[in-house]
């Protein structure tokens, strides 16, 4: 099995904005796998499953709000038990240039609310970044992430959201992660 968890707020005003890439990739896998998203209360998520290659694939949404991630990732990794490596987080990092990808095994929260609640609850697990630049000087981070793209990021966000779903469909339907990482983390 493979749980994939996209970062993110709910509600169409923090649709479009940075802080949501992680639910952009995981709208993206969703429409590549042909699954449909439905709400989930007892994981407090928005969940789509399905098979690829007979492998159970997992894409949750928590509705948890950002910051409070963790408590949905903790409540489905208690109901689903996969293993740690069967878990991938996805989210945006401002310490990464817009668009581009990096995958993990492990790694500092850094600066995001939404993982540090994750690694606080579940410990450390695969994270699939996505960058979105840093803000200008004189903007604060909050109001940063929670801007809407404009018409040149969203277009490099949504390149990237469409490498990182292709990505986890390949590595779902061959498990190697030394190629999967290699196809995210390549410029």
């Amino acid at each position: 099995m493979l749980l994939v968890v996209g970062l993110g707020n709910v509600g169409t005003q923090y649709e479009g904005t940075f802080h949501n890439v992680g639910f952009s990739v995981a709208d993206k896998l969703a429409e590549l796998l042909g699954l449909t998203f439905r709400e989930n209360a007892a994981i407090r998520a928005f969940e789509a499953e399905g098979n690829v290659a007979g492998k159970k694939i997992r894409i949750l949404k928590p509705t948890t709000f950002m910051n409070l991630s963790g408590e949905s990732v903790k409540s489905a990794m208690a109901k689903y038990k996969p293993a740690a490596g069967e878990v991938l987080i996805v989210y945006d990092d401002v310490d990464l240039a817009l668009g581009q990808t990096r995958l993990r095994e492990k790694g500092s929260a850094g600066t995001h609310n939404g993982m540090r609640s994750v690694t606080s609850l579940c410990g450390e697990l695969p994270r699939l970044r996505v960058g979105i630049g840093k803000p200008h000087p004189e903007e604060d981070l909050a109001s940063y992430v929670l801007k809407k793209a404009g018409k040149e990021a969203s277009a490099a966000l949504s390149a990237a959201a469409e490498k990182a779903a292709n990505a986890i469909q390949k590595y779902l339907a061959d498990g190697d992660f030394a190629a999967f990482q290699r196809m995210v983390n390549e410029a």
